[in-house]
């Protein structure tokens, strides 16, 4: 079964607002094998809301509205469900009184615009709300349901789970949604794409699809099936030629993030590490210690901007900086040995570069970095050239720091 939801109000349309009713109930439909095919959000018009509802309804087997149930004019979820569907909204004195007894019991007076709320579309199920005025309603049109939800997200939770799971369970075929979730770096999007793509498009279940997000790349696998198992075969069936073609570019087979996956090698080993960061200011010790935990190994960092800094508290010598510039390896490497020398760290990473959008030459051009690491071992110093934007060339190098101590923890060239 294939489920759309349509977010109603135009408050919804703004940057003030976030649609979270949608995410919670993509989550509970999927735990009943129901794929969430279409969402949207719809303003305050009547003839659109009404055009993406009787859409909805002729694509999808069940359909559910959010918000646009209250007793102002601008509510308009009723309404349009009936000139979508060719239903009449019908007048429900039982739904009237009962609002006017919760208005006496908190002793208000009901307004007459409350009364919008006991209108019902001809045919529908009436969901009760146990935490606001606004019912629901449970319409079985042609060839769809088609659920009115409040837009609360307190009431909406206690509707839908009172009211909508146990119809949904009955009505649903028994499915199971099982998904995989890949987390690779160090590779472009295209050429992630061209590597695995052989494998999933042989497939049209499980459904495959690869996100990018600043160096991250994340594959999604999602297997819908009669039973758990029976998903659980068909995933390893597709992860296992992909993870054979990623090799050690593949990090998390849990969506753990990276710095989470180097955090518990660090623990595993009872290593420590140390940071010392310029171009990045800090954002490498961030993503360290966003990973809860992360007090047991990490030790703590240096953020040494100016040269003046790098010299008096990395020891970074001067004739270094002098000869090679801040932006070199052997500046890297001096930083990431002061680092390691002054906390006892186990490991101690460094990071300097050209962030932009200046200060760059025809040497060294905006988005050149270099990282270092050093440790029982020695040194080990790699660079890269990054384009984009100052934000984007600070994310990617932190990125790229994280997976350059992956490697290096595990042993990988």
């Amino acid at each position: 079964m294939d489920a759309e939801i349509i977010a109603v109000g135009s408050e919804m349309l703004t940057a003030e607002r976030l649609d979270t009713n949608s995410l919670y109930l993509t989550g509970e439909l999927n735990k009943l094998g129901v794929e969430v095919v279409f969402k949207c959000v719809v303003g305050d018009h009547l003839d659109r809301l009404a055009g993406a509802i009787r859409q909805a309804a002729e694509r999808s087997a069940l359909v559910i509205l959010s918000g646009g149930l209250g007793p102002t004019e601008d509510d308009l979820t009723r309404e349009a469900a009936g000139q979508a569907l060719k239903r009449e909204l019908i007048f429900d004195a039982a739904i009237s009184a009962a609002l006017e007894e919760r208005f006496t019991r908190s002793k208000r007076k009901m307004s007459e615009v409350n009364k919008r709320q006991a209108y019902v579309l001809e045919g529908a199920e009436v969901l009760s709300n146990d935490r606001g005025t606004a019912p629901g309603q449970w319409l079985a049109a042609a060839g769809s349901t088609v659920i009115l939800l409040p837009g609360p997200p307190h009431e909406l939770k206690s509707m839908f789970e009172r009211e909508c799971l146990p119809r949904l369970g009955k009505l649903v075929p028994r499915q199971a949604i099982r998904t995989a979730f890949l987390r690779v770096t160090g590779m472009p999007e295209s050429d992630l794409d061209q590597l695995i793509s052989p494998v999933y498009k042989k497939y049209e279940n499980p459904v495959t699809t690869i996100l990018a997000a600043n160096g991250d790349l994340q594959v999604h696998l999602r297997a819908r099936c009669a039973t758990e198992a029976e998903a659980g075969r068909l995933l390893a069936e597709v992860t296992a030629p992909i993870e054979a073609l990623l090799g050690d570019r593949l990090y998390s087979r849990t969506g753990a993030p990276l710095e989470v996956v180097v955090g518990d090698l660090l623990r595993r080993r009872k290593a420590t590490v140390a940071v010392a960061e310029s171009c990045t200011g800090g954002m490498l010790g961030a993503r360290f210690t966003s990973a809860a935990g992360s007090s047991e190994y990490f030790a703590g960092g240096f953020i040494t901007y100016a040269d003046a800094l790098k010299r008096q508290l990395l020891g970074v010598p001067a004739a270094t900086l002098q000869e090679f510039g801040a932006v070199s390896p052997e500046t890297a490497e001096a930083m990431a040995l002061g680092a390691r020398a002054r906390t006892g760290a186990t490991y101690a990473i460094a990071i300097t570069g050209i962030a932009g959008p200046g200060g760059g030459t025809e040497q060294k051009p905006v988005g050149l970095v270099y990282v270092a690491i050093a440790d029982d071992a020695g040194t080990v110093v790699a660079s890269r050239n990054f384009l984009g934007d100052r934000e984007r060339i600070r994310v990617f190098t932190a990125q790229m720091a994280l997976d350059f101590l992956r490697r290096r923890i595990s042993g990988l060239a």
